[in-house]
């Protein structure tokens, strides 16, 4: 039995006038390796609607700077990527039913916009191995919007994509402790109940204590700053 396909497929000539590129563009990407083999068919190459979308995507990225060298880079660090699948340990884009993170789904070139300058192979790389970030076919998925949109607002006060990504995975490392500790008591305290849904009675618990403590944290810098030198 043949193979049943779905969706469009486009000879070269097609996919060219489709993406508004030329056909010796398109050999030009595919020698490049910025899109993926095509399908064949006897001596006809089959193209399809992912094929397209790379297209757009190459076409986005170079009209925000990238060069053409910068965009293998970003497809050899996408493709090598965990998808959602893996991330969440379930279906695609389908977030636990534990969880208070909303994943967002981004084009590469919304990502683009939202790291303007910043979106390197390094930095895309470590997102991903960070498991910040995640592949879904043609799209990257986020974890957390509330991470994103943090990481954004860094990015826009001045701080490097890259130190954020640091910074993040040393936030991880002393939040992993914290969860420990947490865990810890639940099991030592409340262990006749069910240890999930006593985490869930204890996680808004939990947060508070931590935000109450990083809070006062800072507090303590601030005035330690102000009384430095100049202060005493």
């Amino acid at each position: 039995m043949a193979e049943e396909r779905t969706g469009r497929e486009y000879r070269m000539e097609e996919l060219a006038e489709a993406a508004g590129i030329t056909v010796r563009t398109l050999r030009f990407y595919r020698e490049r390796k910025l899109i993926p083999p095509p399908r064949r068919e006897g001596r006809i190459a089959w193209y399809d609607e992912h094929h397209l979308a790379r297209l757009h995507t190459i076409s986005a990225l170079l009209e925000r700077g990238h060069t053409l060298s910068g965009i293998a880079d970003l497809a050899t660090a996408f493709e090598s990527g965990r998808d959602v699948g893996q991330l969440l340990g379930l279906a695609a884009t389908e977030p636990p039913a534990w969880t208070e993170e909303e994943p967002v789904r981004l084009t590469p070139e919304q990502l683009a916009d939202y790291f303007e300058g910043e979106v390197t192979a390094e930095n895309l790389a470590a997102a991903l191995d960070l498991g910040y970030l995640a592949t879904d076919g043609d799209n990257i998925i986020h974890i957390s919007r509330r991470l994103l949109d943090v990481s954004a607002a860094l990015v826009r006060q001045g701080v490097p994509l890259a130190s954020v990504l640091a910074s993040g995975r040393e936030v991880r490392r002393h939040t992993e402790a914290l969860t420990e500790l947490f865990s810890g008591l639940v099991r030592t305290h409340l262990g006749d109940e069910e240890f999930t849904s006593a985490m869930e009675r204890v996680r808004p618990l939990a947060k508070d204590v931590v935000e109450a403590e990083l809070s006062m944290s800072l507090d303590r810098r601030v005035r330690a700053e102000k009384s430095g030198p100049e202060g005493e």
